[in-house]
């Protein structure tokens, strides 16, 4: 980016990021909702999965730290809510508990992140590191994966529901909360990345963020193909189906 684009603009070219290198295209994500995953393997992306949204809240409260904007702190606060819930809401953390037990995995070991991938964690806290090392417009920037995860979501519950009938329809309750909170989360981020990157220079580092992130996601699906489809060379310790 050598110059400075208009926000529509920008808007395009993160858009068209998320085109080319989110999860989606994965070989994984593939097999996943094409129905050709066992069992076992889908128990190991679930539960390397919940490694990840573990750690999501951790990464908001990161980011929340560093907004000295009251305005900007209450409307990204909702995202620890949504996730870690309260005494009243469940959040996503326990609806994604709740898919993990559904397919059979024990509750209490997904906790205690028994036989998470090696590479699931060391990925994953390099996301929650880049947050609170980089700058804030990069670390928001960082969430607009959240711009392409609708189309994911719909073609993961609908593989599930057409090929894993030991799924049961309650465990899959965690996505049907993201499918709202997803897009309001998204429109937030996405208007303050247009906003704030305002000189060629933030633009570009606005674009390499949303690169890092898709690249996180996409490594872990990569740990989780090399453990279980191929070569399945599992790590010592992880788990095994």
């Amino acid at each position: 980016m050598t110059r400075l684009a208009n926000p529509d603009e920008l808007e395009k070219r993160l858009r068209a990021i998320g085109a080319e290198r989110y999860h989606n295209h994965h070989a994984f994500h593939k097999l996943l909702h094409g129905g050709a995953l066992n069992k076992g393997q889908i128990q190991a992306w679930a539960l390397n999965r919940y490694y990840y949204q573990s750690r999501i809240p951790i990464k908001d409260a990161a980011i929340l730290a560093r907004m000295s904007e009251r305005e900007l702190r209450r409307v990204w606060r909702q995202r620890i809510l949504d996730h870690d819930g309260d005494d009243k809401h469940e959040g996503g953390i326990e609806r994604w508990l709740r898919l993990a037990v559904g397919v059979g995995l024990d509750r209490d070991d997904v906790i205690a992140l028994k036989g998470v991938l090696p590479a699931t964690i060391f990925v994953v806290d390099a996301y929650v590191n880049f947050v609170r090392e980089r700058s804030l417009l990069e670390a928001v920037a960082s969430s607009l994966t959240e711009l392409f995860s609708p189309t994911i979501i719909s073609e993961r519950v609908a593989g599930m529901r057409k090929h894993y009938p030991f799924i049961a329809e309650e465990a899959l309750v965690y996505f049907e909360h993201r499918l709202s909170e997803a897009p309001r989360d998204v429109d937030f981020a996405l208007a303050y990345v247009k906003r704030e990157a305002d000189t060629p220079e933030k633009q570009a580092a606005t674009a390499q963020a949303l690169y890092f992130k898709c690249d996180v996601l996409w490594a872990q699906l990569d740990a989780l193909h090399h453990a279980y489809v191929e070569p399945a060379h599992v790590p010592p310790g992880a788990f095994v189906p």
